[in-house]
C-alpha cells in the first residue's frame, strides 16, 4: 500500500521534529571520535521511532538497519562530529561547550537522517518498503587518528558497506538558497594531503647573519617557488592548490633559530595531479641545499577525491524535481574541501548533493566559520529528497 501523502508532504508535517533534533545536537556537539553522547542520543532516537535493528559500527557511529524484505540494500549516511570552533551565535540553541561547534552542519545532517528514519518506519509498517535500507550515522568526519583513519574508514573496516550496492549522503550548503541542490558527476571534493617541510640551518647571533645559515632567509626562497608551483607546474586545466597553513621558528629577537618549520595541505580531483604535486613540493623544500641549509618533507595523505556515481545523480534529481517541479538543480563541483563519504564511494556506487541552506539576509555564513547556520525550511526538503531516493535505488539499483 503506497503513502497516502507525498515524501515531502510528509516531512513537511515534522518539520517542528526535525528543528528539535538539529537544535538538541547543535546545543551538545562534540568533536571527532567523542561522540559518544551523540551517539546515544542517535540510538535512543532510533529506538523511539521504531527502527528493529540498532548497532554500534567504527567506534561512536550507530547504523539503523530497516528491511522489507527481498531486494538491494542501500545505504544513507549522514556524519555527526563537530569542529574546535568558538561560537559566536547568540540564538538560543548556542553551543554550551566553549571551543566546540557545529560549523558544518552535521547536526542537521544527523537531524535529517533521523527525519528519514521516521518515515522509511512508516513505509515499512504499510508495506512500502521493499529491500533494506542502511542508516549510517559516522563518527570524525573532520578529523583523522594516531593511525591516519576517520570515521568512514573505520566504519568500512567494521563491514558497514558488506552487502551495500550503493550509498548517498547530502551537505548543507551556505552558498545555495533554499530551494536549490548542487550536483555533480564524477570528481566533486578534492583529494586532501598535508605537507610538513623542516628547513635546518646554524642558527647564530641576531647581530652576526653572516657567519651561520639562516633558515628562515633559506625560507623566503622556497615560499615563492612553493606558491608557484600551481600556476606554473601544473597544468592550469587541472584543479590544484597548494596552501601554508603554519610557519613556526625563533624564540628571540637577537637569536637566528637552527630550524623553521612549515605545514600546509594541498588539494587536487586527479590521482596524478595529487603524485605531482608531492614531487613540486619537494623539489621547492629541496632549494635549502642550494642555499646551505638542509631540509626534511613528508606528506600525510588524507581522503581521496570524491567520485559521485552519475547513475546514483540522475536517481537524485529525478527525485527532487518530482517532489518540487520548482526546485532548482545547480550543476558543479563543490569545491577543494575534503570529504571522507569518499572512501564509501570508492567502494560502491554513491554520491553526496549539496542542499541549498543559506539564510538569506545578506549575510555570509560559510562552514566552518564561528557564525556558520542555516535556514531550517532546509531539513524538511533534505529529508524527503534522501527519503524518495532511497525507495528509487531500492526499484532501480
Amino acid at each position: 500500500m503506497a503513502p497516502k501523502h507525498t515524501e515531502m508532504e510528509r516531512a513537511e508535517a515534522m518539520k517542528e521534529e526535525l528543528v528539535r533534533f538539529r537544535r538538541t545536537l547543535h546545543a551538545h556537539p562534540e568533536l571527532s571520535f567523542q561522540e559518544k553522547q551523540t551517539a546515544e542520543f542517535v540510538a535512543t532516537t532510533l529506538r523511539e521511532i521504531g527502527v528493529p535493528h540498532i548497532q554500534a559500527c567504527g567506534g561512536h557511529g550507530v547504523v539503523g538497519t530497516i528491511s522489507g524484505g527481498s531486494g538491494p540494500t542501500i545505504a544513507i549516511r549522514a556524519d555527526m562530529d563537530a569542529l574546535p570552533i568558538q561560537e559566536s551565535g547568540t540564538h538560543s540553541y548556542r553551543s554550551k561547550y566553549d571551543g566546540v561547534m557545529h560549523s558544518c552542519g552535521h547536526d542537521a545532517h544527523t537531524a535529517m537522517l533521523l527525519g528519514v528514519a521516521k518515515l522509511l518506519v512508516e513505509d515499512l509498517r504499510n508495506g512500502s518498503l521493499q529491500g533494506t535500507v542502511k542508516l549510517i550515522f559516522q563518527p570524525a568526519e573532520e578529523a583523522t587518528d594516531e593511525s591516519g583513519l576517520s570515521g568512514a574508514s573505520y566504519m568500512i573496516l567494521d563491514g558497514v558497506l558488506d552487502d551495500v550496492e550503493a550509498a548517498v549522503a547530502l551537505h548543507v550548503c551556505p552558498w545555495q538558497p533554499v530551494g536549490v541542490i548542487q550536483v555533480n558527476d564524477g570528481e566533486s571534493m578534492a583529494n586532501v594531503d598535508i605537507f610538513e617541510g623542516v628547513i635546518t640551518g646554524s642558527g647564530g647571533h641576531g647581530g652576526y647573519p653572516h657567519m651561520g645559515s639562516d633558515p628562515i632567509w633559506i625560507l623566503s626562497s622556497v615560499l615563492p617557488a612553493l606558491y608557484s608551483i600551481v600556476n606554473r607546474r601544473i597544468s592550469p586545466l587541472e584543479t590544484a592548490v597548494a596552501s601554508i597553513g603554519e610557519i613556526h621558528a625563533g624564540s628571540a629577537s637577537n637569536v637566528i633559530p637552527d630550524e623553521v618549520r612549515i605545514v600546509g595541505t594541498f588539494r587536487s580531483y586527479s590521482a596524478e595531479v595529487r603524485e605531482n604535486l608531492t614531487l613540486e613540493l619537494e623539489k621547492a623544500f629541496k632549494i635549502a641545499e642550494a642555499l646551505g641549509g638542509t631540509y626534511e618533507f613528508h606528506v600525510e595523505n588524507g581522503e581521496p577525491a570524491l567520485r559521485n556515481s552519475p547513475r546514483v545523480n540522475r536517481i537524485i534529481e529525478k527525485v527532487a524535481t518530482e517532489l518540487d517541479p520548482e526546485m532548482e538543480i545547480a550543476r558543479g563541483p563543490f569545491g577543494l574541501g575534503g570529504e571522507d563519504f569518499a572512501y564509501m564511494a570508492e567502494r560502491v556506487p554513491a554520491a553526496m548533493f549539496f542542499l541549498g541552506s543559506a539564510i538569506r539576509d545578506g549575510i555570509s555564513r560559510e562552514l566552518h566559520t564561528p557564525i556558520f547556520d542555516i535556514d531550517e525550511r532546509c531539513l524538511p526538503i533534505g529529508t524527503a529528497i534522501l527519503t524518495k531516493t532511497a525507495h528509487e535505488m531500492l526499484q532501480s539499483i
